[in-house]
């Protein structure tokens, strides 16, 4: 029994909507409604199957009933004309896969035109990485004079001395530090919580953005415990963090692509180039700090050779004098 749209169209609307359009939509709403996803995964797949969305509009495909084999074949060789690393199109692959297997459930279907085509071999190389120096580059551009800068420099501060996600930083609450321990308690996915150690150099600026920052941008009844705001007093969205940590990028003049998964990357590699002891030690240990569920996510970081034990921000290695120097 195929269950109606209810994306927000009118009655009326509904049956003037094309086929594929129709689709989508219903595979959205079965995540939601009945997979009942999170709103970041939904938008990930939303993301992701507009470029296929838009490559069957490119191909005068109406309908996702069409498509062939042979049609997603031609899409992957597009997303690799476009340079996409081998895990964006393992990603983009997995949420189509999804979506063509939902129409097969709904009746709408009875082939899956993915089902033998191989998912392309993930590189096993380390991501990208920043170096000291341009960590220390990126941290001198914002305008700490200004509470949206010192929010800024408290941010970037926190995604590398912490190694967070993204949307573990924007859901960060005031009550969730503990700086007096230098520990901040941090929920990852699936609600799972883990403490992580917070350097000095990261606890100074955030106490800074707190009392000179913080106190100008929230708005009563609407900021509620959220740590780092809007310039509207609300919580950030994963896309303003990227949108600011790519500004400060450009302006610190890297020259690679740098993204908020970017600080993350470079705290584990810094971390673990500074451990000592076993492999086996050093991984479960940077295991627990970044919230991964299986060791083999974090094995990516194996060849680095470990040299030293204290568990503490790689901020604190940096030069003293960049501690408090404001742009």
């Amino acid at each position: 029994m195929k269950r109606p749209v209810t994306s927000g169209l009118r009655r009326g609307d509904r049956k003037q909507r094309p086929d594929l359009d129709r689709q989508i939509a219903s595979y959205f709403d079965f995540l939601r409604l009945e997979k009942g996803v999170s709103t970041n995964t939904v938008h990930s797949y939303q993301f992701d199957l507009s470029k296929y969305r838009a490559f069957l509009d490119e191909h005068g495909i109406t309908s996702a009933v069409s498509v062939t084999e042979e049609r997603i074949s031609d899409f992957l060789k597009h997303l690799s004309r476009k340079n996409l690393s081998s895990r964006t199109i393992s990603r983009i692959l997995s949420a189509v896969r999804g979506f063509h297997r939902f129409l097969i459930g709904e009746g709408e279907h009875d082939d899956d035109p993915t089902a033998d085509v191989n998912t392309p071999k993930r590189s096993k190389t380390l991501p990208g990485v920043l170096s000291l120096a341009e960590i220390d580059a990126m941290l001198q551009q914002p305008d700490t004079r200004k509470p949206l800068g010192l929010r800024d420099r408290a941010m970037l501060e926190v995604l590398y001395a912490t190694g967070v996600r993204v949307s573990e930083l924007t859901n960060l609450a005031r009550s969730n530090l503990l700086l007096d321990d230098e520990l901040v308690l941090v929920f990852g996915k699936g609600s799972k919580e883990r403490l992580v150690p917070i350097g000095k150099s990261a606890i100074t600026w955030v106490q800074k953005y707190q009392s000179e920052g913080r106190v100008h941008l929230k708005k009563e009844g609407k900021s509620h415990d959220v740590l780092f705001l809007n310039y509207r007093g609300g919580k950030l969205t994963r896309a303003a963090v990227r949108d600011m940590v790519e500004k400060y990028a450009k302006a610190a003049g890297i020259k690679k692509e740098v993204h908020p998964h970017t600080f993350r990357h470079s705290f584990a590699t810094h971390w673990l180039e500074n451990a000592e002891g076993s492999h086996e030690v050093a991984l479960r240990r940077l295991q627990e700090l970044l919230g991964h569920n299986d060791v083999k996510t974090t094995m990516i970081y194996l060849h680095l050779l470990p040299r030293k034990t204290d568990v503490v921000s790689p901020l604190d290695s940096r030069p003293q004098m960049m501690v408090l120097k404001s742009a």
